[in-house]
Parts: C-alpha cells; sequence; structure tokens
C-alpha cells in the first residue's frame, strides 16, 4: 500500500473503495473483470512491479488493458505516460479514478462499472490451533518450560492468573478495530496496543528490576562492562514511567540478556587462569568410525554361466569405509573361502537395476584399460541402498577432491502440541520408526546439515536449539553448528552443520509470514532460511497453516501468501518467487490437509495398513492435481500411517472427536505433516527416507523426518584464468516463443538472471505476436530481438552446473506474466538445442515457453571430472528388455515422486498449445486452426486414463502399432550430439555416463477433465499428417506387446495405459505434432525391444554402456567368473515374461519371491530345481510339479528356435 501524501493522508481516502483490491495477482484481476464482461469494467490493484505503485486494470473489446499508477517524489499519484506527456497529479486514489470516469481522458475508454473486491467475514478467517482453543493462544513467554508435565498436568493451557490473557484478548476484540482504522488514516503508531502492551508489562517491569539488583555485586565482580549500564538502569526506572515504561522495559530487558549470556563465560575466563590445562573439549574430537558392515548376497548369472558353474554363488561383501576397501568374498567347497580386496579408487562404477530393486551391477577395474562387471542380489532393496550409501561415503571420504560433491541433509517437522520434548528424541533423528525408514547399518551416519521444523513449540528458541545440539553430540559425537534459526510465535525452523562445513555457509537469511486472523496473528504462518552452500543455494520453509477439515482454501491461500511474501534468497531475483529462487527448496510443517473420508472408513483402511486408498482422498495431493498448491513440487511415496490425531501418551488410538460448546467437533485422522521440495532441472536429489516415529508420544502429532542425498557445487576457479575474446563462451538464443494466459494484448520482453551473468540482461520487445483465444496470447522473438550472454567463467564445468531464470514482462505494467529456469547442461554444444518449459506466476501456472538456444565452450576449456553422484547410474535393464512385471509400477492418482515413470515424461507441457505449422498440404482445413481450437489442446491439459480411452480407439497407444512415429525411434543424424528435447531431461554431456540419477522435471499431475464438446471436436477435426514437434520425445517407447484384440470405445488395454503421462503423450502426438524450425528431420532407428516399459523416456531407448572411458573385457573373463552374459544370452527366448508365464499359469503370486532370488528369465529358470524353488517361497508340491513341467516343456520349443 502507498505511504501518505503530504500532511498524513490516504493515498486511498477517509475509507480504501470497494473497487480497490489491494494485492490481487495479475491473473485473478483478469479473472474478475472476464466475469464483469462489460466494456468500461475497472479495478485497481496493488502493482507487482514497484511497492507503493498501483495498477488500474480495464476491460475493453473483451482484452484487459493496465495502466501503472506511481507515486512521485511528493507522494502524488499519476497514471504513467508517453513520454512528453504531462501527467495529472492526484493526492488520492478517489480522486484520480474519479477523472478517469468522464470521457475522453486518455485511457482506451471510459471507466463505466466498478468491479468490487468479494469482503469475507472475519469469523472466516478464525483459526485457533487445530480448533481445540475457544481463543487464539498467544505468543510463548521467553522463559523456560523445560520441565516435563506430571501425569495430572492438563495438557489444555489454562488462561493465566493474572489477567494478562483476558487484556490482550480485549485488545484484539475491541481496540484493535480502532489501531486497524487509524492505520488507514495514515497514523504511523498504534495508542491502543501501546497501552495495552504496558498493562501486561507492569508487574515484568518489577521483576526486572528485583532481578537486576539481584545481579548488581556480581556484574561489579566479574563483568565491570555491564556493571555501569545495570547501575544506571535501576537509577533511571525509579524516576521514569508513562509513553518511554514499554521502551524503558525493552532495554533493561537487552541489558539483562547480555549479562546473563557473558557473565558465566568471563567468570570462567578469571578462574581459569589459576587453573591447570583441561582435557580438549569433545567438540575437539572426530565423530566415531563406521565400523566394517558387511552384506550377504548371491550373484546374479545368466544361463549360460550357469552350465559352468552350477547352481548361483552366494558371497559377503564387506565395506571398510575408513580403509577404503571392499572384500568380495565367496564360499568355495570344503568350506574354503575364496575373497578378493578392492581399493575405492578400483571400483569404477556402480550401476542399480531399475526392475530388480535389490539387484545391483558394479564395475571393478582389474587391469589397465579393463574392467568387468558383476550383478549381485541383495536380501533387500533397503540393503542395497545401504551399500551403496557406504560406498559413496567411502569415496568421498578417499577423494583428492576439497570440496564435497555431495551432502546429506536430515529433515524434520513436528508439532509438539504445545508441551516441551520428551527427554530423548533419539528415533526423530535416527529415522527409526514406520514408513521409508534407513537401514540400521546407515542410520547411524552423521547427516551433513540437519533441519528441524516444529510448530505448537512452547520451548524458548535457546534452549530449543540446545537441546537439538546436545541430542545430536549424543548420537555423532559431533558439535554441530547453529547457523540460522527463526521463530514466529511457536512456529520455529533450525538449521545445524557438521564443524566441518561451516565456513562452506554464506549469505544466511531468515524471514517469516502470518497468517494467522487476518494476516495479523502469527500462531498461523510460515519460518524461513536460507543460505549458500558453496556454490548452491538452499530454502528451507517450517510453516503451520489453517486448521480444520472444510478449510481447504484457506490452507490453499495461506500457501500463496508464504509463497509470495516470505523474503529470502537473492533480492534481485525478487521477480521469481521463493520457489525459483533456490536451486534446492524444501517445504515442511503441519499443512493441516485433512482426508476427505468418512472416519470408520478411515479407520478401517489404517488398521489394514492400506493406505492407497486414503492417499486419493488426501487434499493436499487432491489440491496438487488440480495445480492449486505446489506446482511441480515432489513428495516422496507414503507408506506411513496419519500423523495426527493420535491420543497422547500412546500411538495406538486415533481420538478424532472433541465436545466443544458449538457442538461436536471432528478432527479425522490425516496426513497433516508433510515433507515436499522443488529442485532446478538437471540437479541431483534422492530422497532416501520419509516416516514417523513410533515411539514419540507427548504431542497428538507423530514426529515426521525424511533424508535426502543432494549434489552440491563448489565456488568454481578457473585454473586459466578470466577467458580471452577467443576464448569466451556465449549463450545464444535462435529464437523464443511463448504463450502466455492473459486477456491482454501489450507487449513483452524477456529478463534473463543467473549467477553466471555479471548482471541481469533484457531482450527488446516480442516482434511476432497472434492470437485465436481471447484467454492467451502468443508471443515469439527472434534472433534479432534476444541478446547473447556472456557468462563469467567459460569453463565447461563451471557451465554445466549453471542455470538461467527467464521471466516473461509486459511493457505496460513492467509486471511477469510468467516465470521459469533452465539447465544449461542440455544446451551444451556447436549446434542450437531446443528448449521447451511451463510458466508460472505467484505459484500459478501461466503458461508455455520454447526455443532453440546453444552454450557455446572453446575447446580450450572443455576439461571436465566425475561428480561423485554421477558414479552411481540406474539400469534400465534395455540388453534384455523387462522380464516380468516392473517392480516400478505407477500408482495413478498420487503417485508424484516414483523416478521414472513420473519424472522422465514431459507430457504435461510437451505440446501444449502449439499449433501445427504451415507444411501441411494446401487446403488442408486444419491449417487455420489455432492450437486453441484444435482438441489436442485440451487433452494436453492433462485427460486422466479414462477420459482419454473415451477419445477414440484408434488415438490410444495400440500394442501392435505401426506407427513409424511410435514404433521407431529417432537416431541422431552422424557426428551430432543427441539432446534431450526438454528442459530438466537430466541427461549428462556426451561424454559422460548416463547416470539416471538427475532431477527431472517434478511430475506433472492431472488437471480438469476435457472441456465440453471437446469430444465432439476430436471426431469431428481432421488433422494432417504431422512429423515430431521434438524428435527426441518421440523415443519415448510404446511397447510391442503379443498380439490383443483391438480396444472398445472406452476400454482401457492392458499395458496400454498402465502409465498416465505416456498415453496422453501418445495421444498428443497423434493429435498435433509439427516440426520445430530450423531442425531437420531425422532419420528413425531401430524398433524398440519387445516388452519395454512404458514411461520411461530417452535414456530408456539406448543400451547403457558400462563407462565410456573403460574398453570392456568382460567376455574373455567370463570362463572364469562366470559373468554377464552376453546381450543375446539375457533375452527371453520364449513369447512371455516370468510374471506373464506365471500369470497363464494362476501362480504369479510367487513372481516377487522368484525374482527376489535372481531367477528373472526365462532361460535362466530352465535349470531350476525344487530346491530352488522352496527357496523363493514355492512350498506347495503341487505347484511345484506344475512349474517344473511347464519349464520342461518349453525346453524343446526354445531348442527349435
Amino acid at each position: 500500500m502507498a505511504g501518505g501524501v503530504g500532511g498524513g493522508v490516504s493515498p486511498l481516502g477517509p475509507a480504501p473503495p470497494m473497487w480497490y483490491h489491494r494485492d490481487l495477482s495479475r491473473a485473478a484481476a483478469e479473472e474478475l473483470l472476464a466475469r464483469a464482461g462489460r466494456d468500461g469494467s475497472f479495478l485497481v490493484r496493488d502493482s507487482e512491479s514497484v511497492n507503493g505503485a498501483y495498477a488500474l486494470c480495464v476491460l475493453f473489446q473483451k482484452h484487459v488493458h493496465t495502466y501503472r499508477i506511481l507515486p512521485d517524489e511528493e507522494g502524488f499519484l499519476a497514471v504513467q505516460t508517453s513520454q512528453g506527456v504531462q501527467p495529472k497529479r492526484f493526492k488520492t486514489l478517489p480522486e484520480l479514478v474519479s477523472l478517469y470516469l468522464q470521457p475522453s481522458q486518455g485511457l482506451v475508454t471510459t471507466l463505466l462499472y466498478a468491479v468490487d473486491r468479494e469482503e469475507t467475514a472475519v469469523s472466516d478467517d478464525r483459526d485457533y490451533s487445530d480448533g481445540e482453543d475457544e481463543k487464539p493462544p498467544l505468543p510463548p513467554r521467553s522463559a523456560s518450560t523445560s520441565t516435563p508435565p506430571g501425569p495430572d498436568t492438563p495438557t489444555d493451557s489454562a488462561p493465566a492468573a493474572n489477567g494478562l490473557s483476558t487484556i490482550s484478548h480485549e485488545y484484539l476484540k475491541g481496540s484493535y478495530a480502532l489501531d486497524l482504522e487509524a492505520v488507514k488514516q495514515g497514523a504511523c503508531s498504534l495508542p491502543h496496543l501501546n497501552k495495552t502492551l504496558v498493562a501486561s508489562c507492569k508487574r515484568l517491569n518489577g521483576e526486572v528490576d528485583k532481578v537486576l539488583s539481584g545481579l548488581e555485586i556480581l556484574s561489579k565482580v566479574f563483568d565491570q562492562q555491564s556493571a555501569f549500564m545495570v547501575s544506571k538502569m535501576i537509577q533511571q526506572s525509579v524516576n521514569q514511567g508513562g509513553d518511554q515504561e514499554l521502551e524503558n522495559l525493552v532495554t533493561k530487558l537487552a541489558i539483562l540478556k547480555d549479562l546473563l549470556s557473558s557473565i558465566e563465560k568471563k567468570a570462567l575466563q578469571d578462574m581459569s587462569l589459576s587453573s591447570p590445562c583441561s582435557p580438549p573439549p569433545l567438540s575437539m574430537r572426530h565423530s566415531k568410525a563406521i565400523p566394517v558392515q558387511a552384506f550377504e548376497v548371491k550373484l546374479d548369472v545368466y544361463l549360460a554361466e550357469l552350465t559352468k558353474i552350477g547352481k548361483s554363488q552366494k558371497y559377503t561383501l564387506s565395506v571398510d569405509v575408513e580403509g577404503g576397501r571392499l572384500v568380495v568374498m565367496k564360499k568355495v567347497k570344503d568350506s574354503q573361502e575364496d575373497w578378493t580386496t578392492f581399493t575405492h579408487d578400483k571400483i569404477r562404477q556402480l550401476i542399480k537395476s531399475q526392475r530388480v530393486q535389490n539387484k545391483l551391477g558394479i564395475v571393478f577395474e582389474k587391469e589397465k584399460d579393463k574392467s568387468q562387471r558383476k550383478d549381485f542380489i541383495f536380501a533387500s532393496a533397503k540393503k542395497r541402498e545401504a551399500f551403496c550409501q557406504l560406498l559413496q561415503l567411502m569415496k568421498n571420504k578417499h577423494s583428492n577432491q576439497d570440496e564435497p560433491d555431495m551432502i546429506s541433509i536430515f529433515i524434520g517437522t513436528w508439532n509438539m502440541g504445545s508441551v516441551p520434548s520428551p527427554k530423548s528424541v533419539a528415533s526423530w533423528v535416527l529415522c527409526r520408526g514406520l514408513g521409508k525408514t534407513l537401514d540400521e547399518m546407515t542410520v547411524t551416519i552423521p547427516h551433513d546439515l540437519y533441519v528441524f521444523g516444529s510448530q505448537e513449540n512452547s520451548v524458548c528458541d535457546r534452549e530449543w536449539v540446545e537441546s537439538l545440539r546436545a541430542m545430536l553430540k549424543e548420537q555423532t559425537e559431533l558439535d554441530y553448528k547453529p547457523i540460522a534459526a527463526q521463530t514466529l510465535w511457536s512456529i520455529k525452523i533450525a538449521v545445524l552443520v557438521k564443524p566441518e562445513h561451516e565456513n562452506r555457509i554464506s549469505h544466511v537469511g531468515m524471514s517469516s509470514v502470518k497468517t494467522g486472523i487476518a494476516n495479523t496473528l502469527g500462531n498461523k504462518g510460515a519460518v524461513g532460511v536460507s543460505f549458500m552452500f558453496n556454490g548452491t543455494s538452499f530454502g528451507f520453509v517450517n510453516c503451520h497453516l489453517t486448521s480444520g477439515n472444510e478449510k481447504i482454501a484457506r490452507r490453499n491461500q495461506n500457501y500463496l501468501d508464504i509463497l509470495r511474501l516470505l523474503s529470502l534468497g537473492d533480492k534481485q531475483l525478487s521477480s521469481f518467487d521463493i520457489s525459483l529462487r533456490f536451486t534446492h527448496l524444501f517445504w515442511l510443517g503441519d499443512l493441516n490437509y485433512r482426508l476427505d473420508m468418512d472416519i470408520q472408513e478411515i479407520l478401517n483402511y489404517i488398521n489394514r495398513k492400506e493406505f492407497d486408498p486414503l492417499l486419493k482422498v488426501d487434499q493436499l495431493n487432491l489440491e496438487r492435481e488440480k495445480n492449486k498448491v505446489f506446482l511441480r513440487f515432489a513428495e516422496e511415496e507414503i507408506s506411513f500411517p496419519p500423523t495426527y490425531r493420535y491420543e497422547r501418551g500412546s500411538r495406538d488410538t486415533y481420538v478424532w472427536q472433541k465436545q466443544k460448546a458449538t457442538g461436536m467437533r471432528t478432527n479425522v485422522p490425516s496426513w497433516c505433516d508433510r515433507i515436499l521440495w522443488k529442485s532446478y532441472p538437471e540437479t541431483h536429489i534422492v530422497c532416501n527416507s520419509y516416516g514417523c516415529t513410533d515411539d514419540i508420544v507427548t504431542s497428538d502429532h507423530s514426529p515426521v523426518f525424511a533424508t535426502f542425498e543432494v549434489g552440491v557445487t563448489s565456488q568454481f576457479v578457473s585454473k586459466k584464468g578470466l577467458p580471452k575474446s577467443s576464448e569466451q563462451a556465449y549463450i545464444e538464443f535462435e529464437s523464443i516463443e511463448a504463450i502466455v494466459k492473459t486477456a491482454s494484448r501489450t507487449k513483452f520482453f524477456i529478463e534473463f538472471y543467473s549467477t553466471c551473468l555479471e548482471e541481469f540482461k533484457k531482450s527488446y520487445e516480442n516482434d511476432s505476436q497472434s492470437s485465436d483465444n481471447i484467454n492467451f496470447l502468443r508471443v515469439g522473438w527472434s534472433n534479432k530481438q534476444l541478446t547473447t550472454l556472456k557468462p563469467l567463467l567459460s569453463e565447461i564445468e563451471y557451465l554445466q552446473d549453471q542455470h538461467l531464470l527467464l521471466t516473461v514482462k509486459s511493457l505496460d505494467g513492467y509486471e511477469s506474466y510468467g516465470e521459469c529456469v533452465l539447465a544449461l547442461k542440455s544446451m551444451i554444444g556447436s549446434t542450437a538445442q531446443q528448449f521447451h518449459t511451463y510458466l508460472s506466476h505467484r505459484g500459478e501456472e501461466t503458461g508455455n515457453i520454447r526455443g532453440s538456444m546453444r552454450v557455446r565452450v572453446p575447446s580450450e576449456r572443455m576439461g571436465t571430472r566425475e561428480r561423485l553422484y554421477e558414479w552411481i547410474s540406474v539400469d534400465k535393464d534395455e540388453t534384455g528388455g523387462p522380464k516380468g512385471k516392473s517392480t516400478l509400477v505407477s500408482r495413478v492418482g498420487h503417485e508424484y515422486v516414483k523416478s521414472v515413470h513420473s519424472t522422465l515424461n514431459p507430457t504435461y507441457w510437451s505440446f501444449k498449445f502449439w499449433e501445427p505449422k504451415q507444411d501441411a498440404p494446401d487446403g488442408d482445413p486444419s491449417i487455420s486452426k489455432n492450437s486453441y481450437n484444435n482438441p489436442a489442446y485440451y487433452i494436453l491439459e492433462g485427460v486422466p486414463n479414462q477420459s482419454a480411452a473415451a477419445l477414440s480407439p484408434e488415438l490410444l497407444p495400440s500394442p501392435t502399432s505401426t506407427n513409424p512415429q511410435v514404433a521407431k525411434a529417432p537416431a541422431p543424424s552422424a557426428g551430432a550430439r543427441t539432446k534431450p528435447s526438454y528442459v530438466g531431461s537430466g541427461h549428462s554431456h556426451s561424454r559422460r555416463p548416463m547416470t539416471g540419477t538427475l532431477n527431472r522435471p517434478p511430475p506433472d499431475f492431472p488437471p480438469p477433465p476435457l472441456p465440453k464438446g471437446a469430444l465432439e471436436m476430436v471426431a469431428e477435426t481432421p488433422f494432417p499428417k504431422s512429423r515430431p514437434l521434438y524428435p527426441d520425445l518421440a523415443e519415448v517407447r510404446i511397447p510391442a506387446a503379443s498380439p490383443a484384440p483391438p480396444l472398445a470405445l472406452g476400454e482401457v488395454g492392458p499395458g496400454a495405459l498402465d502409465d498416465q503421462s505416456c498415453s496422453v503423450l501418445q495421444m498428443a502426438k497423434t493429435l498435433s505434432e509439427s516440426e520445430f524450425p530450423g531442425q531437420p528431420p531425422r532419420a528413425p532407428s531401430a524398433p524398440p525391444l519387445r516388452g519395454q516399459p512404458m514411461g520411461i523416456g530417452l535414456e530408456a531407448s539406448r543400451t547403457f554402456p558400462p563407462r565410456n572411458p573403460i574398453p570392456e573385457s568382460i567376455a574373455e573373463d567370463m570362463p572364469e567368473e562366470a559373468l554377464w552374459g552376453s546381450s543375446s544370452s539375457s533375452l527371453s527366448v520364449g513369447e512371455s515374461s516370468v510374471g506373464e508365464w506365471l500369470q497363464r499359469l494362476g501362480l504369479e503370486r510367487y513372481e516377487q519371491g522368484l525374482l527376489h532370488n535372481g531367477w528373472d528369465d526365462l532361460e535362466f529358470l530352465s535349470d531350476i530345481t525344487e530346491e530352488d524353488l522352496e527357496e523363493a517361497g514355492v512350498l506347495d508340491p503341487a505347484h511345484k510339479r506344475i512349474l517344473l513341467e511347464s519349464l520342461r516343456q518349453q525346453q524343446p520349443q526354445q531348442q527349435q528356435k
């Protein structure tokens, strides 16, 4: 809101007019005007680009025109005019608007119809501590509350005996409105609040004087510097009072705080002068050594090797982190053991099987330029992850790098229920409990960062942080350093870091936002912390949102307010909300979203440990699917029970009813406590655990934990110095095209921000603009309108870690219409690469942007190195295709994070909005069809599977499809580097292995269903035969399974629609494809492998290379080591996989056991014995006979083939 004009007059006049909508967003303003629908409709809102300015929005001929109202140095307001035109100045907004209510005043039309704001009743905003208190909780006192309550201590806080609670409530009910009105009139103080505070602190004043008097003698003995101020304040307090009383009290409290915090330290220094030297403190110790850990595994071998060595071998893998060694030991006959030791530098790569979750390939270096690979089956997926974590730790410990490539982060959130925590919360810090937890072998390994978020925390700040430090020291023997702590009433966040990393932390920022009653009370809201870890930016937000089952819209608004108002990160990025300001942003807290289901049904599902039906009615999941909140955030799969509302003192019972004065209140069990994150594209982040404790019972909420493995970059120092002109890298754009959701028809420009640029850069205004739909606008910039960017450093090692932030701004109001982030890694090369991503603003999706660019790096600066997190890759098992059902089947509806199916497909935005180009045959009626009128547009909004199936059977991916665009994947032209065609694909530079672990764009959720008439449009509108818009996207394979009958209308065939994003992508390619300008069509490659899993993108269409720099010598090692059969031997001979074979026999229940024991190929199964079947869980003699007989019948067929 703008400041007052001379004489204290508010720019809004005596009272804010109804057409003034305060901080209404630009998009929401356009929606209100569109709803009004009459030329001359108008409203005024706060400007999004200039603090204290306003935006006048006017509807004319279905377009919204925006005029910026700026205050001058004297506080007068004027509509921004063209250069040379004298502006008309006004003291208040109503005066300004009254002029433009008259005709011919220079606007596009006269202001005729005011669009009034919708006033919400105050009672709708009331939110009192989960509805359990009749009055809002007061901010916590700063005194310690560490004494735990006794068994008879009431958990609900009683009103204070001295009546202070009554004084505060009287102010909120009565005098608050008087102060609010005074502020609207331009007042600079709050007299009624000041009077309330003085009355509340009257007794405190006397108590502080007593304490200061008691400490005066000690201060004179040990702290002479404080003694003078203490004596002075005691003398002043006798005489002062009135208006200065409150200010005087604050000063005395500050002096008392400093005295109490320093007097013990200074006394210790005096006494230690005459004392003998003491042993080094605990903080000087190193963390306890990690013991050698042993893993029992089986060697995974194929049929070719089984004929030579018989039954699969049992091995023991022993990891010595401290010594930097891996010992591979296997048992041979007569109980002898054969073992081989590999040092950390001889372990070249770990390759995780995606299909078999407990299988891991290890590539060893045997001799110079020779390597071999062994595949092992672990006891469980958790054991495999623990083994990988230990080997990464070993690699990191013994590497020659000065700075880490990867760190581990613990994040915890807990609503403490306004009572102190128990003496031990070790299970929270050690991630022990329910859900996805860490293996016991790795649970005690210290993390690099610990982030603790709490709500309803009554413990004072210092005591809370010190208790966390003491707990971490007890568990890790390390003295963790607090780098930031922020509090808003009882909402707290604390960040602690390993001592060795303290100097790597910089640019620490803290902020808070109130979202309580009228956004003025801090009982609800958020606290945030941000900082740089070397070259990587981190943001952490802990929030407590509005409670109540029905308050979904209010919670959504809380989130949007926090996103917009929390002041964290680089101030230069003020055009971007906090979801785009950080490489990694973590959002935790009591989000208070509930389950929309009958209480008895909820309890029944919880008792049966069936969480999937509950997650489908989880309000947060549903709102995310609608893109209402947490746009493109990720959350690990939830596999633990709801964390609220338990009976205190137990975790066996949910308390879901409470008798209130207004009736019975229901709080259904819910996942209120959550941890989500959002990361830049092509960064490394893996969530290793997500669960809750089951033994901390002081609150009605259970603490929630999550741990992450995060790639970080160092502060890069060029070894070659600043680049010469001949060695300068360049970021060049060939063209950019954007579709923005707006009814405006102004001109636009683009601003570019990056840490690799000396300052932000601007493009010229767009040179193309068109629209056939009133609510969308297509704008384009050719090469001559786009500036060439010069990075500060030109090394590829530096540039591949950099990102570019873009914001599309209007020329009329300099307001952003959408922002996005691009990774430079995929753009490096001599030829232009395509990018394609979504635009968002204020947490809402506002459009789409695509273009062509390249990052040109001189050959002298091309040297790079492998990152630690690239040492582990994911094997999609392309060489053999899937043998049996995938172990990563996506759950439609709430599968938000699972690695491949949801993150590799850019379906939702890949083809959205773009119309076919003019290369269609002449006379084709679809040429004139804009994409807004094209049925493909609606499909690309994200159609659920059942809606997609209802469109037309020929549009669905057929199991036997011969469509060349689908069945064949384009190959890159000779010598060209293959690049992903959308931002955040996660592919590495061509010289680097495809690790499969890079962060892809967060999953896309299904937006609303098809609009009315869209189904008819599909049937009626002919489409030209088109070419791929982005050729690399065509490499998403559709499995060519065994023949199946054609699908009936509305029927979903097996396998065809298991992965939603792939099915939508396929329909999109069928409906609306076009060649991106300037890109020649690519030649098709060989057809895909049989049984390729859907949802796997570009990476899945290629055979995984163990490592380019390592020439393979596996074949010569095979007779000796029984390793790694040829690719042909790993393919199934029959037409069906193990899973399909078992399904045909009606014994699919044994599939998991067979895969777990390594029997994942029909050829492999041909030598299986009864003993092997029993180990895999087949104990029924009749079932064993059926399986063995079936395998014997298949052997002649295989020999004939």
